[in-house]
């Protein structure tokens, strides 16, 4: 038998509930408000006593409203962080699993891809999705089982809030750790997101591709091309993950394919700059175009990426040089276009780098770009400069371009004879 205070409790609680059932979206709203106030950081069996054992009829309550809402775009923000306050909270298991079961998660996700929802809402389910997450191994399944990869990725890249973008990592990083049955699919999908419009989005989605491909190990092939792609962005701090990520793919099976790729960088096709000539009838102000041109912003990325890798590694510079990368970079030195490119190409080739490319004129830019330079037709002749490999191109040290170029000449007609 019931005593008269567990009797009182329970009346409270029905009213409650009868008062919600009974209210219209204003009442709900102020219900709600002041739910939050009162239970935020609150413990299951906290939550329990304050609803008389009984909170699990309010959570079904909010479940089910938010199911028959979110798609009407109405203001979801507090009906999201109500449910939060349950499955947050300490000894609350069996609430999450309530949640689960009537559809949580795929109403989460779905909330993600819906533009008349505010960003504001959908940081707050992404926010939900977190503390799944980080339930267990088998949540994270499910939300990958889910197709909640791709719903996560495509939001990030469609999100204008880089509060609500770092959200979004935070969850992605989640679902890479201790998940080995869809880590792939984590992995492929920040692939997936390096081509997207959004520099805050790939400057996420490189950061987070370094620590899967540590647990991942094994490359996907299309890596190589998306991060060089990345690698035409106005956006230093996008530029600066890419490097870093390239840092680190080099020691994996994309090495090769990936040295290969940096070394084309550096000339640009003929197509690419067709597009340049195009445009120098059609714009006004070539200055911006040639600064902006993607084409060249990768030519000027990758002579500086090239350049931090032979400097941290003797061997990658070796391989390098097999790839006829000093062609490559006095070709894009030659790059009278884009000063960028001039400036970085030559600080690798190491050859008075901060004023060479601003002295030279019209005619010796033009014989850097028609070059025909092969270093390693030469090394025999440079045995004993183990200092740097790039040394081996250094030539005497007061020839100026022109007869910089003219050294390597005569040196590659020797190693003929």
């Amino acid at each position: 038998m019931t005593s008269i205070k567990e009797q009182a409790a329970i009346s409270r609680l029905l009213s409650f509930l009868q008062e919600w059932d009974n209210a219209g979206k204003g009442l709900r709203t102020q219900i709600l408000t002041k739910f939050i106030e009162t239970n935020e950081g609150k413990t299951g069996p906290e939550l329990e006593l304050e609803f008389s054992q009984g909170a699990s009829l309010f959570l079904i309550r909010l479940t089910t409203w938010l199911r028959i809402i979110y798609m009407t775009g109405l203001d979801l923000e507090k009906i999201l962080r109500s449910i939060g306050i349950f499955l947050s909270a300490v000894s609350s298991n069996r609430y999450l699993i309530e949640f689960l079961e009537i559809g949580g998660v795929l109403t989460l996700l779905e909330i993600l891809g819906l533009e008349k929802i505010k960003e504001e809402d959908k940081r707050e389910s992404i926010k939900l999705l977190q503390i799944i997450a980080n339930t267990g191994r088998k949540y994270k399944e499910l939300i990958c089982e889910s197709y909640g990869v791709r719903a996560i990725a495509e939001f990030l890249a469609k999100s204008k809030s880089e509060e609500t973008q770092e959200e979004v990592q935070i969850l992605l990083d989640t679902l890479l750790h201790g998940n080995p049955k869809y880590q792939n699919q984590v992995y492929k999908g920040l692939i997936a997101l390096l081509p997207c419009g959004s520099p805050k989005a790939q400057q996420l989605a490189l950061q987070t591709l370094r620590t899967a491909q540590a647990i991942i190990g094994a490359t996907h092939p299309s890596i190589v091309d998306c991060v060089l792609m990345v690698l035409g962005t106005m956006h230093l701090e996008v530029q600066y993950e890419a490097i870093e990520l390239i840092k680190d793919l080099i020691h994996y099976d994309v090495r090769l394919p990936l040295l290969k790729g940096l070394v084309e960088l550096l000339i640009p096709s003929v197509k690419e700059t067709s597009k340049l000539q195009a445009k120098i009838f059609t714009e006004s102000s070539i200055l911006e175009i040639t600064t902006q041109l993607p084409v060249f912003l990768q030519q000027a990325a990758a002579a500086k990426t090239i350049g931090i890798l032979a400097r941290d590694d003797f061997k990658v510079a070796e391989e390098l040089l097999h790839m006829r990368v000093i062609h490559s970079l006095m070709i894009a030195m030659g790059n009278t276009d884009h000063s960028n490119s001039q400036r970085l190409a030559s600080l690798t080739l190491e050859s008075n780098a901060e004023i060479l490319y601003a002295k030279m004129d019209s005619i010796q830019a033009d014989i850097l770009a028609a070059n025909k330079v092969n270093v390693t037709k030469a090394l025999h002749l440079c045995e004993g400069a183990t200092n740097s490999c790039f040394s081996f191109f250094m030539g005497p040290g007061d020839l100026n371009q022109v007869e910089y170029v003219t050294h390597f000449e005569k040196l590659r007609s020797e190693s003929k004879e």
